[in-house]
């Protein structure tokens, strides 16, 4: 299981953002035992940072009971209400307000987090104080599975992206469901193999972006070279997607990650690579066609967990590396053997 050191850096770059050093020098003070433990920390620092600059506000609807006209007077309600004659009115308004669903959810998230039982003492004492920060219009909204993707559609970005993010694995991983014994459950999600092989994939691609210029990073939808009798047949055919794509004017080289607790399976009393992750990149250098000029290479990117390998090969005139990255090492060793992978 990786350290939480580790998995605080895959989160950051999974998430594109930078670490942050008050998140790391808390870890170092007392380091953390769980993942929820870790993810708390980064969602006090990442609300502290967003209220230290200020919520932003953004008109919202409103509709009250006034004794002075606003906006539009609602005459149903106000009639049915007898309310004219009093001198009041049901009026519907715009006010710039910070009340809005991405901080509500935030706001939501810290008061459950503030009496979960498995986050920490001093952990729920912070979340209190920051729950007195919030301002008071902002209304908490409890984490529901259904706020997330319609926050997601809204397409946020920066800071505000970061925190959904958080929100959300904070909500997938110990909000939901109470246990048996009526407390909120919780997951260590690094036994999770699907959600850390995504965020394997996507911190490493997004390491590459961020820390070296040699290469243009992407994802890369290839196109089967294949014909058929029948032309329609074509959209039969699987989808081919890269996990990452690296490309220069000399070299193209299709790196895929594959968060697997060993790079090695046995078969016949004998340790063998995992075919199917190597069919996959070997149907990738068949049917991709590189620039004049590039060579085509393939990379299969594995945790160390169990034994270490670095082993390469030439498939159909392709040079291919199979090896593992060692998550144990502090991180500037992990960023170091990132870079040098592709160097």
């Amino acid at each position: 299981m990786i350290p939480l050191a580790t998995l605080y850096y895959l989160l950051c770059y999974a998430w594109q953002r930078l670490p942050a050093p008050a998140v790391l020098q808390a870890t170092e003070a007392t380091p953390f035992h769980r993942p929820l433990e870790l993810l708390t920390q980064m969602l006090l620092h990442a609300t502290r940072e967003l209220l230290r600059t200020g919520l932003p506000r953004s008109f919202q609807t409103q509709e009250a009971e006034l004794r002075e006209l606003r906006g539009r007077i609602e005459l149903a309600p106000s009639l049915g209400r007898g309310l004219l004659p009093q001198g009041r009115a049901v009026c519907t308004y715009d006010e710039l307000s910070p009340n809005q669903p991405l901080y509500q959810l935030v706001a939501g998230t810290v008061a459950a987090l503030a009496s979960h039982r498995a986050v920490p003492v001093a952990l729920r004492r912070d979340l209190g104080h920051l729950r007195r920060r919030l301002p008071a219009e902002v209304v908490p909204m409890p984490p529901t599975a259904a706020i997330f993707p319609a926050l997601r559609r809204q397409r946020p970005a920066g800071p505000e992206a970061f925190l959904l993010h958080l929100c959300e694995l904070i909500y997938q991983t110990a909000l939901p469901e109470p246990a048996e014994e009526g407390r909120g459950r919780f997951v260590d999600f690094r036994r999770d193999e699907r959600l850390m092989a995504r965020l394997f994939e996507q911190a490493v691609r997004n390491f590459y972006r961020r820390e070296q210029r040699q290469y243009r990073v992407f994802t890369e939808t290839i196109a089967w070279q294949a014909t058929a009798p029948q032309p329609q047949d074509l959209a039969l055919l699987p989808t081919m997607l890269t996990d990452t794509t690296l490309e220069s004017p000399a070299r193209k080289i299709m790196l895929d990650t594959k968060y697997y607790a060993a790079a090695l399976r046995p078969r016949y009393d004998q340790q063998r690579l995992i075919s199917p992750h190597l069919y996959q990149l070997y149907a990738y250098l068949q049917n991709v066609r590189p620039a004049a000029g590039q060579r085509l290479e393939g990379i299969l990117l594995y945790p160390a967990a169990t034994a270490a390998v670095d082993v390469r090969y030439t498939l159909g005139g392709h040079p291919v590396r199979i090896v593992t990255l060692d998550l144990h090492q502090p991180w500037p060793g992990i960023a170091a053997d990132l870079l040098a992978l592709v160097s």
